[in-house]
C-alpha cells in the first residue's frame, strides 16, 4: 500500500512539474508555432488521374498513395477500431488526455505494459506540422499545437485529418488508401478482422506490414479486437466471428477500369512540361476523350491480331528449358506439388505482359497441352489453342526433346473467348487510333503491344513508309487537276533508266501480284491499287505539283519526297497524322488535329486550360468538299469490290477505306471509316523487317480494323454522305470510261466535278 502511495506522489509531482514547465515555455515556443487555420481547408497531396471521358480510370502518377475520403463515409466499426486502439478517451479529452498519461505512466513503472499516450489530435499536430525527432521542445509543440487544434476544429475533422494523413505502409497515406493497397478494396468493403489490421498498423507500419510480418501482423490484429470488445466498440459473437473472418490480402498495383496505358503516358507529358513537377502531388484529374467501349474494343482488336499472327508462322524456339526428368518416372509426372513449386521459382525470371503469361509445359499430346503458369494455375489447352503447334512445321517426326514446343518449354499462355491458347512473346508491334472526324475527337489509342513491356508509341512517335496507303492523295491531286474517276490509265510495265531519273540505277516497278490490265479506270486503279495506275497518274500531274498539293493534309514537307516512288507510298508519315488527313475524305474537306484531352479539374473544382489545348473551331477547310465527296466514293469502292472485300462482313454501304503495304511487305497498314467514326491500323516490326509471305495491308492490318469497328459501330445507323453542290452524276461505259445514256443499263453511274464534266464525250488516257 505504501509503494503505491508512494507512486501517486511520484507520479502526481510529474505531472504537476510537467505543467509547470509547459507554462514556463509556453512564452518560448509559442511564437515560432506554425498557423493552424488551413487545416480547415485540409488539401492532401495527391496524384494526378487519368480517366476516360465517361470516368473510368485510366492511370495515376504521384509518390504517396492516397484516396481521400470523407468521415461521413467512413465505416463506424473503422472509427470504433482506430479509437479503442489509438485513443480511447478521444471524444472526452481537449488534445491532452491527463487520464492516459498518468495510466500509461502507472503500467509502464509497474513493468505491466508499455503504452503510449499519444492522442489521435496530437498525432495529426505531429502529422502535418513537426518532425519526428524526440526533444522536449518537440513535444511541447506537439501539446500546444493540439489544443489549440482542438479549439478550432470538431471532433469530426480532426478524426477526418487523421484518418487521410496517417502513414500506413507500402508509401499508402490514410485508411481508404491502405484498404486498396492491402486488400484492392474500398474501406467500406472490408470486413471487420481486415479493418482491425488496419487500425493496427499506425502504431509501427513496417513492422506490422501484413506483406513483409503476416504472423506479427495477425498479432496485432488480435490486440486490437480484443481492445474493442474490453471497451464495448463490438460485442462478444462478433469478436468470436471476426477472429475467423478470412484476411484477403491483394496487393493492388493500381486499380483502374480501363488500359489506355499509351494515352495516360501521352497526357502525363503534356502536363509535366506545362506544370512541372507538382502535377504528382496538387491532384489534378485529367478527363480524356477516350471512350471506355471502344478503347476495351481496340485493345482486344490489337492483341488478337497479334496472336492471330504469331499463329500463322512457324514458332521460335522456347523461352528457356525446364528441366522435367526429375519429376518424371515411367513417362509419368510424380510429386506434382514439388514440381509446382519448382517451376514458380523458374519462371520468376520470365515476365508476364498483361494476360500473357508465362508457363512451362508439362505434358505434351497430340490434341493436349498441360502447362504450369508462373502465378501457379495449371491449365490445359486443348485443339483451338493449339494453333501455334500446327505450325511447327519440319519437326514433326523428330524426338519430342528436339522439337520447338516440347515437355519443360517455356511458353506464354493467355485466353482467347474463354479458351487457353498457346502463344509466344511478340517480336512484332501492331497499333490503333479511332477517332470522330468531324471533331478530331480520340476515341480509342493503342500505341503498341503492351507498354510495359515497350513504351514506344508507335501512333504518334513513329515515322513509317505508308506505302499503298497514300495513293488517296495523289488521287485527291490529280482530281483537283481535272482528272475523273473515269479516266483511263495505262496499267502496263513501266520503266525508268537510270539517266531519266538522274540516279544510279534504273528503276522498274511492279503491281503486287505482277499482274496487269491494260487501259484503267481511275477508280479501278485505287480500289484493286494498282501500282503502275497510280505511278503514271503522278507522273501526269507532276510529282511536284503533288507534293505541295498533299502538305495541305498536315504531312511534312521534307518527309514527302517529290518523285515518281511518292505513288508508292515512299514517304515517312506517323499514324495519327495519317488519320487526320483521311478524315478530311470523311467530313467533307476539314482537317482536324487529333486531340485527346477534353478537360482538366484542378483540386478545387476548376477547370484549368494547357496552353497547348487544340481547339478545331472553325477549322478552314483544305480541299474542295467535291473532292471529298468523289474521293469517298472510290474509297467505298475499295472495300465494295477491291482489296479490302473482306470489310464486307460487317454488312454497312457507309464504310469507305484503303489497304496499305510497303516494299518487300515490311508495314501493313488499314485506315477505314463512315461519316461518324474512323480508325488505322499499323502492323509491322520496330526494327524495319518483312511481315512474311502474304503478309499485306488486307492480311495484317484490315482484320483488326474490322474486329474493332465491328464493335464501334454495332447499333449505330448507317449515313448517307451528302452529295455536294458542283458535283453531276453520270453514266459512263465501265470499259473505257465514255459517257453513256443514263438509261443505258450496261452503264455505271460515275461523278464528276461540273466545270470538268466531258461535254464532247471526249476522254483521254493516261499513259
Amino acid at each position: 500500500m505504501n509503494s503505491i502511495k508512494q507512486f501517486l506522489i511520484i507520479s502526481t509531482s510529474i505531472i504537476l512539474s510537467l505543467i509547470a514547465l509547459i507554462y514556463y515555455v509556453y512564452l518560448l515556443i509559442v511564437p515560432s508555432l506554425p498557423p493552424i487555420d488551413n487545416l480547415s481547408d485540409y488539401r492532401p497531396k495527391e496524384p494526378l488521374q487519368v480517366f476516360t471521358k465517361e470516368g473510368d480510370l485510366i492511370a495515376e502518377f504521384g509518390e504517396e498513395h492516397r484516396d481521400f475520403i470523407k468521415i461521413d463515409n467512413v465505416p463506424q466499426k473503422m472509427i470504433n477500431a482506430i479509437i479503442a486502439t489509438e485513443d480511447r478517451r478521444f471524444f472526452e479529452h481537449n488534445g491532452i488526455d491527463f487520464v492516459g498519461i498518468f495510466r500509461a505512466t502507472y503500467k509502464t513503472l509497474l513493468g505491466i505494459s508499455f503504452e503510449g499516450a499519444s492522442t489521435i489530435t496530437m498525432q495529426v499536430a505531429r502529422n502535418f506540422f513537426l518532425t519526428s525527432d524526440k526533444t522536449i521542445k518537440r513535444k511541447i509543440s506537439e501539446i500546444l499545437l493540439s489544443l489549440e487544434i482542438e479549439k478550432y476544429l470538431s471532433k469530426e475533422q480532426i478524426l477526418e485529418l487523421y484518418m487521410n494523413q496517417i502513414y500506413l505502409g507500402q508509401r499508402s497515406f490514410g485508411f481508404n488508401s491502405a484498404a486498396n493497397t492491402y486488400f484492392s478494396k474500398n474501406l467500406n468493403e472490408l470486413n471487420t478482422a481486415e479493418m482491425a489490421l488496419l487500425a493496427g498498423l499506425p502504431k509501427a507500419p513496417s513492422r506490422y506490414n501484413p506483406f513483409n510480418n503476416y504472423e506479427l501482423a495477425i498479432k496485432r490484429q488480435k490486440d486490437v479486437l480484443a481492445s474493442m470488445l474490453r471497451h464495448g466498440f463490438i460485442d462478444e459473437p462478433t469478436y468470436i466471428i471476426a477472429l475467423d473472418e478470412q484476411i484477403n490480402l491483394k496487393e493492388s498495383k493500381m486499380k483502374k477500369d480501363v488500359d489506355a496505358e499509351f494515352v495516360a503516358e501521352m497526357v502525363r507529358k503534356d502536363l509535366f512540361d506545362e506544370f512541372g513537377e507538382k502535377i504528382y502531388s496538387s491532384g489534378l484529374k485529367v478527363f480524356t476523350t477516350i471512350k471506355s467501349s471502344n478503347q476495351k474494343l481496340a485493345n482486344l482488336a490489337v492483341r488478337d491480331g497479334i496472336i492471330n499472327y504469331i499463329n500463322r508462322h512457324q514458332p521460335r524456339e522456347a523461352d528457356g528449358i525446364f528441366d522435367l526428368k526429375n519429376f518424371i518416372s515411367n513417362e509419368k509426372i510424380e510429386n506434382e506439388e514439388e514440381l509446382k513449386k519448382e517451376v514458380i521459382i523458374f519462371l520468376k525470371k520470365f515476365s508476364a505482359y498483361g494476360d500473357f503469361i508465362p508457363g512451362v509445359i508439362t505434358k505434351l499430346q497430340p490434341l493436349e497441352i498441360e502447362a504450369i503458369l508462373k502465378d501457379g494455375r495449371t491449365i490445359n489447352v486443348y485443339k483451338k489453342g493449339l494453333k501455334l503447334i500446327e505450325n511447327d512445321k519440319g519437326y514433326e517426326d523428330q524426338p519430342k526433346e528436339y522439337r520447338r514446343i516440347r515437355e519443360g518449354g517455356v511458353f506464354h499462355f493467355t485466353k482467347k473467348r474463354n479458351e487457353w491458347i498457346i502463344t509466344q512473346l511478340p517480336k512484332v508491334e501492331s497499333a490503333l487510333i479511332a477517332m470522330d472526324p468531324n471533331s478530331g475527337e480520340i476515341n480509342a489509342l493503342v500505341g503498341g503491344f503492351d507498354f510495359q513491356k515497350n513504351k514506344f508509341n508507335h501512333i504518334t512517335q513513329a515515322y513509317r513508309q505508308p506505302g499503298s496507303i497514300f495513293k488517296p492523295f495523289i488521287y485527291s491531286a490529280a482530281i483537283e487537276k481535272g482528272v475523273t474517276p473515269a479516266t483511263l490509265v495505262n496499267d502496263n510495265f513501266f520503266f525508268m533508266t537510270a539517266d531519266e531519273l538522274m540516279s544510279k540505277e534504273n528503276w522498274e516497278p511492279k503491281n503486287y501480284n505482277d499482274k496487269y490490265e491494260g487501259p484503267t479506270r481511275l477508280r479501278v486503279g485505287l480500289s484493286k491499287s494498282k501500282n503502275m495506275v497510280a505511278i503514271r497518274t503522278l507522273k501526269y500531274i507532276e510529282p511536284k505539283y503533288a507534293q505541295d498539293y498533299v502538305t495541305r493534309f498536315g504531312f511534312d514537307k521534307k518527309k514527302i519526297p517529290p518523285f515518281l516512288s511518292l505513288a508508292l507510298g515512299v514517304a515517312e508519315v506517323k499514324p495519327i497524322n495519317l488519320i487526320s488527313a483521311f478524315a478530311v475524305f470523311a467530313n467533307g474537306g476539314y482537317l482536324k488535329e487529333p486531340y485527346y484531352i477534353d478537360k482538366i479539374i484542378d483540386s478545387n473544382d476548376r477547370e484549368i486550360k494547357l496552353k497547348s489545348s487544340i481547339t478545331n473551331e472553325d477549322t478552314p477547310r483544305i480541299i474542295d468538299p467535291r473532292n471529298a465527296f468523289i474521293m469517298d466514293s472510290m474509297l467505298k469502292d475499295v472495300i465494295k469490290d477491291g482489296t479490302a472485300k473482306r470489310a464486307r462482313i460487317l454488312k454497312r454501304t457507309d464504310i469507305a477505306g484503303k489497304t496499305g503495304t510497303t516494299n518487300d511487305l515490311v508495314d501493313a497498314w488499314f485506315v477505314g471509316y463512315n461519316p461518324d467514326h474512323i480508325a488505322l491500323t499499323w502492323f509491322g516490326y520496330d526494327t524495319p523487317q518483312s511481315l512474311g509471305e502474304h503478309e499485306t495491308g488486307s492480311r495484317a492490318a484490315l482484320p483488326i480494323w474490322i474486329d474493332y469497328m465491328k464493335g464501334a459501330l454495332d447499333g449505330l445507323p448507317e449515313k448517307i454522305y451528302a452529295e455536294p453542290e458542283g458535283i453531276i452524276p453520270h453514266k459512263i461505259n465501265p470499259v473505257d470510261g465514255t459517257l453513256t445514256s443514263n438509261d443505258d443499263e450496261s452503264g455505271i453511274y460515275e461523278y464528276f466535278y461540273e466545270e470538268f464534266y466531258p461535254q464532247d464525250n471526249a476522254f483521254f488516257m493516261i499513259n
